[in-house]
């Protein structure tokens, strides 16, 4: 089965998150509504250094995903 990229999440338990899923390499979930990562891969001390200088791409590209989404449903 192929994913997309990125994936909405909703929870009723918080009523007020904005959860974003990043579905590749590497994996995580983002709350936007307190920006709060959670990432879902092991990473060596290597693969932190390279994450921090991706980190801030991921994170802006799943933003940019979500206003994405919400616009289409307010047109």
């Amino acid at each position: 089965m192929e994913l997309p990229k990125f994936l909405l999440g909703d929870n009723t338990d918080y009523p007020d998150a904005i959860f974003v899923v990043h579905t590749d390499y590497p994996r995580f979930i983002i709350n936007l509504e307190n920006d709060e990562v959670e990432w879902l891969e092991e990473f060596s001390k290597e693969d932190e250094q390279e994450l921090e200088a991706e980190a801030e791409n991921l994170i802006e590209a799943a933003t940019a995903f979500y206003d994405r989404e919400v616009s289409r449903y307010e047109e």
